[in-house]
């Protein structure tokens, strides 16, 4: 017999899958959303407080820590006399408390001073709007899944320039006055418009939600108030230019359905609640902050607002009062070290990505002037900027608008810079590498000259006394000593006396059970 040899084939081993590049690049944008803002902002983290931060902090802190459930209840209390002073934003106040509750937590359980965990929760709430503008570009842009996609060009350049914009422009810019409320609520607005993008289909469920979230906006605080003809301008937008639809095709979207059931939930309460302050305040005397004005001078102004936000006139104002040459120093190196860093992997992986078309991009540079002008309307109508800047402030300082004027020029800088080919996306990376460490050094320098004032010093140092409480005779007499500065340095101003006394007093009960100066003891 003869034997027949039988060749077998060898068993290939299956092929090992390749990781997809989709999550890495997801990854990569979000740690740069987290980092970069992180070093332009960390100079800022021992400025004092100012403002109603002095007390708030501390009053809020200590009347919600054992109770946070409270917030509501007492928010809802206190809205008629709100309502009756012309400043009725509920929603707004509510997330206004719970960060001063967070700020006042973190200072109990780390022992820190109030000063540190307040900028802290600042520095996240720009964290979290850094995200949500790229979560709104990528929106916008993307024809398909977003998540399960690859993020643009856009997406990968975002977080440098939208980090490289928050600079301490000013004593009322939102990076140093109120940052957690206004940061946290314009990254509401860009998401509530990148959500009315990215719906494909109208369910009922939809549509309650649409018109709860209108009202909600209208009761929620005056940046709130965009968010509802931001959605509506990005529906419109990014169905013409990046979608293609046909105007009928546009006006019967869901996203554009969606939109105006936003507006069906947000005007009938706007406009009570308008008719009602108006009431009560035709006669004057009521929260400057949220008076309006429109008038010739507003044509003017609302160009000039819309331009505040460009680095080179905030870093005029960070440094107005700086003594000497401030764009020296370890700061600079170290900020540029750090983001180029980040950076060089950006300039890696900036191949791989999509880039948009020009006429997507030039939808989306549209939808960023509508973002711009948005936040700049807000400045350009309050009586409360009118008063407080004139000439070159009302150019270079920054104010609530800020919180939205920063994203949105940052968003229009970058479609600008890709409509410019791939080499202006190299060259934009490396301008917006030194804007950042530009920036981060303007903020040194805005913190070092704020700590030379003598109110700053004394409010660090009742922050200091705080976070580390110490109980006993010598420490008590240490703490009346400083209310004791503090109600010499506002005589003549007894509001601000109360407010110093009641609201140390409350949250030294809370951290330790005592007053926060025994008299009787001392």
């Amino acid at each position: 017999m003869t034997a027949q040899t039988v060749m077998i084939p060898a068993t290939e081993l299956p092929a090992a899958r390749e990781r997809p590049e989709a999550p890495r690049l997801w990854g990569h944008v979000a740690r740069r959303c987290l980092l970069v803002p992180l070093v332009v902002l960390t100079p800022l983290l021992a400025v004092a407080p100012s403002r109603d931060h002095r007390f708030n902090v501390y009053w809020h802190g200590g009347m919600f820590r054992g109770d946070p459930g409270a917030i509501v209840s007492h928010t809802i209390a206190s809205g008629d006399a709100y309502l009756r002073l012309g400043n009725f934003r509920p929603l707004g106040r509510m997330l206004e408390k719970s960060l001063d509750l967070l700020a006042f937590t973190g200072m109990q359980q780390l022992g820190l001073p109030a000063t540190v965990t307040l900028r802290a929760v600042s520095i996240g709430a720009a964290i979290l709007l850094t995200l949500a503008v790229v979560v709104f570009a990528e929106s916008v842009l993307n024809r398909g899944r977003m998540i399960g996609g690859t993020p643009s060009a856009v997406g990968l350049l975002l977080p440098y320039a939208v980090g490289a914009g928050f600079i301490a422009s000013g004593q009322d810019s939102t990076t140093v006055l109120f940052g957690g409320l206004y940061f946290s609520t314009a990254a509401l607005v860009l998401l509530v418009a990148a959500a009315a993008c990215r719906l494909d289909r109208l369910r009922w469920w939809n549509g309650v939600l649409a018109v709860t979230a209108g009202a909600g906006l209208a009761i929620f605080n005056e940046p709130a108030y965009f968010a509802v003809p931001l959605a509506t301008a990005a529906v419109l937008l990014r169905g013409r230019f990046v979608l293609g639809l046909n105007p009928r095709q546009l006006l019967t979207s869901p996203g554009a359905r969606f939109a105006a059931l936003l507006w069906a939930g947000f005007l009938p309460v706007f406009a009570a609640v308008r008719w009602i302050i108006r009431g009560f305040c035709a006669g004057g005397g009521c929260y400057q902050g949220s008076d309006l004005i429109v008038d010739g001078r507003s044509i003017l102004l609302l160009p000039v607002r819309m331009v505040a936000w460009l680095p080179p006139l905030q870093w005029r104002a960070a440094t107005g009062t700086a003594t000497g040459p401030w764009l020296r120093g370890v700061i600079p190196v170290v900020a540029i070290l750090l983001i180029g860093a980040l950076a060089v992997r950006t300039l890696r992986v900036l191949p791989k990505t999509a880039r948009p078309d020009r006429r997507s991009l030039a939808g989306l540079a549209a939808l960023a002037v509508v973002v711009l002008a948005c936040g700049a309307l807000l400045a350009t109508l309050s009586v409360a900027v009118r008063a407080a800047m004139s000439g070159a402030e009302l150019w270079e300082q920054g104010w609530r608008d800020s919180a939205l004027t920063v994203p949105g020029g940052m968003l229009l800088a970058v479609a600008l810079a890709l409509l410019g080919g791939r080499r202006a996306a190299v060259a934009a990376l490396a301008a917006l590498i030194l804007c950042g460490a530009v920036s981060a050094t303007a903020n040194r320098a805005y913190a070092a000259a704020t700590a030379a004032g003598k109110a700053a010093q004394m409010d660090n140092r009742i922050a200091a006394a705080m976070g580390s409480f110490e109980r006993g005779r010598p420490g008590n007499a240490r703490r009346c000593a400083l209310l004791d500065e503090a109600i010499q340095s506002y005589r003549g101003k007894p509001f601000l006396q109360e407010r110093y006394a009641d609201s140390l007093d409350v949250a030294a009960r809370t951290l330790a059970g005592v007053p926060f100066c025994d008299r009787a003891a001392r």
